[in-house]
């Protein structure tokens, strides 16, 4: 039989199931998807590959899905490094965001994101930011899978004017992706502090009546969980409680800041948390307790966060920091092995968007976005268990080869749908506009 791909690798992770690793296995894509996993010598008897890849010293898996991300704010990579959240928020990000913020920076910080997303393996991202058009567009034209929020805030921007505005705007996006197969939308109130009580109650009738899941900031700090208490008497997660949007569809971001009781409450409501070690870290947020909200059965995926705070877009540095992080804070050495650290990386993100029928991990039927990473570097060697190697040794310049529905956007470290030099110029001039 004639395929489009057909892929020799060292080793497989599918990922589901979580304790398989394929020895000497080979992957068959074909017209996007994933139509066959087998062993190498029946795949050579069964597959003539219109393009034959042999990564004999590489792993494959599925692609990364980087639940967390301010794309564009790329162009903003090391401004106003070493502050507090709200010291670089309101003082920094914001003004700098008045002055500069448009199409244009989208776009460009946007296409910068999107490249360092494919060099270092992420083949599905989950956006929110300003124009959220502007990112879907860039996406589609890199071949990139993104998940982009209709971001509603209560003040003026030069995207919107008020809720509604917004509300709106998003709504005009949704219809017009509706039949794109790369791009899908999530409604994405950015925090309790910046968003009302008439909006998110909107947003929430509109989910439920459009099926759409909604991302939002929660707890990223004592603070903000501090200063809702003095103001309306409640906890931040209360009074999202309370206005009905903590469900199955509800993906709270970072979650630093939490109680055994609303752990449990969480749980119950099969709602997802994305956490962001190293944003966290970086802003001394806090950190989430995912081993605690891991065995109450939440589902944890991860994200970067924006560069601007991170800063980096970098899957596998945030799994590896998410991994250790985490048995520093549950003081247990056994908490979140390599194996769960690489499922809150893959699968976990694709169930938070709701769309771990598609992607997620490597089965036959599900979209073709597959990645392979080059074992065969002395820091990864030898190799007793790839899992491991890959999770706590492993680094993005070993990302060699990217696949999303079976196009290739990585070949041997090359970018395939992206000008590299041109978007050097479009970055060094906006460095040069925002160092002003």
């Amino acid at each position: 039989m004639i395929v489009d791909t057909l892929i020799h690798a060292r080793w497989i992770i599918p990922v589901e199931p979580s304790a398989v690793t394929y020895d000497y296995h080979s992957l068959v894509m074909n017209e996007g998807r994933i139509i066959d996993i087998l062993p190498t010598p029946e795949a050579k008897q069964k597959y003539q590959g219109i393009t034959t890849e042999y990564l004999t010293q590489h792993a494959l898996m599925p692609g990364f899905v980087n639940c967390h991300t301010h794309a564009a704010m790329s162009l903003m990579r090391g401004i106003a490094d070493d502050l507090p959240l709200m010291d670089w928020l309101q003082n920094h990000i914001w003004p700098l965001e008045h002055q500069w913020m448009s199409e244009s920076f989208v776009k460009d910080g946007t296409d910068l994101a999107i490249a360092e997303m494919i060099l270092s393996g992420t083949t599905c991202f989950n956006d929110m930011y300003y124009f959220p058009e502007t990112t879907a567009q860039q996406a589609i034209q890199h071949g990139l899978r993104a998940n982009v929020g209709l971001v509603v805030i209560d003040f003026p921007t030069v995207y919107a004017q008020n809720s509604e505005a917004y509300i709106e705007k998003g709504l005009a996006l949704r219809e017009y992706l509706l039949h794109q197969s790369l791009v899908s939308v999530a409604f994405a109130p950015h925090a309790p502090y910046t968003v009302s009580d008439a909006p998110l109650r909107k947003i929430k009738k509109l989910a439920d009546e459009l099926g759409l899941p909604v991302n939002m900031h929660v707890h990223e700090t004592l603070h903000e969980v501090e200063q809702a208490h003095t103001e309306i008497g409640k906890r931040p997660l209360q009074r999202l409680q309370e206005l009905g949007l903590i469900n199955s569809s509800f993906v709270a971001v970072h979650m630093t800041q939490l109680s055994d009781a609303e752990i449990d409450q969480f749980a119950a409501a099969n709602a997802h948390i994305v956490h962001c070690p190293e944003s966290n870290l970086k802003l001394a947020s806090g950190f989430c307790p995912i081993a605690r909200c891991l065995d109450a059965g939440i589902n944890v995926a991860l994200g970067t966060d924006g560069a601007a705070s991170n800063n980096d877009l970098d899957m596998l540095g945030e799994m590896r920091t998410a991994a250790l992080l985490a048995k520093a804070v549950a003081n247990d050495a056994s908490a979140v092995p390599a194996m769960i650290a690489l499922q809150m990386a893959t699968i976990n993100g694709a169930k938070a968007l709701g769309l771990d029928k598609e992607i997620g991990s490597l089965a036959i039927g599900k979209a073709a976005d597959v990645i392979a990473l080059d074992l065969d570097c002395l820091s990864t060697q030898p190799v007793y268990d790839p899992v491991s190697q890959i999770v706590y040794a492993a680094n993005r310049q070993q990302v060699t080869d990217v696949w999303v529905s079976g196009k290739r956007l990585l070949k041997k470290r090359q970018l395939t749908t992206m000008d590299t030099l041109d978007l050097k110029a479009r970055v060094a001039d906006w460095q040069a506009r925002l160092s002003l």
